[in-house]
């Protein structure tokens, strides 16, 4: 702005707007000589609405020249649907997944969801809250308590706002992996075979069914595990290589991987 309009007497400044590739212009007055922005309120007006904006300058002299025009859009809305087809599958004593649809048109430009999800005897103000961003349409949920039920919410949100969330939906994370060890574990060496057996595992009241047996086995000084799964109480492993193996058993079940065996060092000469 010019010295001579700034010295001038009532300085201010003219807002001009007008929805984009409409004839016609709206003027408003700002009187403040150190304003720096303007604030234009129409709930008429729909989000994302295109307008044309130029500021000029006045005082008791008279107004002074615009700005260049430039096109700026209104706010966007907040969602105004709800994320459809909400399912929660249970996958382990501490993880469940949520997925979801929703409908592109009633989003505006979602920056992602929002997950509510609390226990059964809990209210959902008590919810917790994980975000994702982006058009993801499903998240899985870690850390949960096992053998628990859990009510779950979707919606979406923007930088207007949070969308109404879907209806409820529950799942149950399953029951904690049995925390007894096969037990007795023998084993006969044949060359590089080794056949090994051990008495079955009963789970606890509060723990998953065993669905079987894993065998885990590798070389003194690796990390690395080979595993055999069984359905059985009795296993063959072949050591491919000369060295000591190191091998170990636990239950599988829905809840997981139970405890496993105290190890056994079997030497291999093949």
């Amino acid at each position: 702005v010019s010295e001579e309009f700034q010295s001038g007497e009532g300085f201010g400044y003219i807002v001009a707007f007008r929805p984009n590739g409409t004839r016609g212009w709206k003027e408003k007055m700002v009187t403040s000589s150190d304003a720096s922005k303007f604030i234009y309120r129409d709930e008429s007006v729909p989000p994302l609405t295109p307008f044309e904006v130029k500021v000029g300058v006045y005082n008791n002299k008279g107004d002074g020249p615009f700005s260049p025009i430039v096109v700026i859009c209104s706010a966007e809305g907040e969602p105004t649907a709800a994320p459809i087809d909400v399912k929660a599958t249970s996958l382990s004593v501490s993880e469940i997944l949520v997925a979801w649809k929703h409908i592109k048109e009633s989003l505006g430009r979602p920056q992602g969801f929002e997950v509510g999800y609390w226990k059964d005897m809990e209210q959902e103000e008590a919810a917790e809250k994980v975000k994702t961003e982006g058009n993801e349409s499903s998240i899985l949920l870690t850390g949960l308590e096992g053998n628990t039920l859990y009510h779950l919410t979707v919606r979406a949100y923007n930088a207007a706002g949070y969308g109404p969330p879907s209806t409820a939906v529950r799942a149950a994370t399953k029951k904690s992996p049995p925390s007894q060890a096969p037990s007795n574990i023998m084993w006969i060496q044949d060359g590089s075979h080794v056949s090994l057996g051990w008495e079955p595992v009963r789970p606890l009241a509060n723990e998953s069914d065993v669905m079987g047996y894993k065998v885990l086995f590798r070389q003194e000084g690796q990390s690395n595990s080979q595993v055999i799964e069984t359905q059985k109480t009795s296993a063959v492993v072949l050591l491919p290589d000369v060295g000591v193996y190191i091998i170990e058993v636990c239950a599988v079940s829905e809840g997981g991987d139970g405890t496993a065996s105290p190890q056994i060092r079997v030497p291999s000469f093949s």
